[in-house]
């Protein structure tokens, strides 16, 4: 189960509405979204929770390229939704590699069963390029009133609503909640 919502800042204030990320395949697409739900090139943030697991901010800003924030980068693979935010880029890997490819795994008859080594974090298929942990811009709110350290500290069960509350808009989101 997930939640997103955008939260658009206008003249008299935030404006949110749900969306529904079904038809949403990429982070160009998301902004693009985000970008429709603003009349001006005013600041629109599309906030996604997933099961409490795992909570995403995307900072559009006009025609700036999208600013993202992911409290959780492993809890986040494991979902579609997180998948979009999870960029090449934030990850810090180059374009189009995907890990291993085939012809350089050493099928040595264990692939059948575990790994060799279960502890080898490195080993093909494992989600050691994900991180535990946050990714992302931290500074993301900053400007907004939700500090580096304050977005590191919130918990994913109520991420959406406290930062919500700190932006002045918890009674907006809780309309499209």
């Amino acid at each position: 189960m997930y939640f997103a919502a955008l939260l658009a800042r206008t003249e008299d204030g935030w404006e949110a509405s749900d969306t529904e990320l079904d038809d949403v395949e990429t982070l160009s697409d998301l902004a693009d979204l985000a970008r429709e739900a603003s009349a001006e090139d005013d600041t629109v943030l599309v906030l996604i929770e997933q099961e409490d697991a795992w909570f995403g901010v995307v900072r559009v800003d006009g025609e700036d390229d999208p600013r993202i924030y992911v409290s959780d980068a492993a809890a986040a693979a494991r979902s579609s939704y997180g998948e979009i935010l999870l960029t090449d880029e934030l990850l810090g890997r180059e374009p189009g590699d995907d890990g291993p490819d085939l012809d350089s795994l050493d099928l040595d008859g264990t692939e059948d069963g575990e790994p060799e080594d279960a502890d080898d974090e490195d080993a093909p298929g494992t989600d050691a390029a994900v991180p535990h942990g946050p990714v992302g811009d931290s500074e993301i709110l900053d400007d907004l009133g939700v500090s580096e350290k304050e977005l590191r500290a919130l918990d994913a069960e109520d991420a959406l609503n406290a930062i919500a509350e700190a932006l002045g808009a918890s009674e907006v989101l809780e309309t499209v909640r």
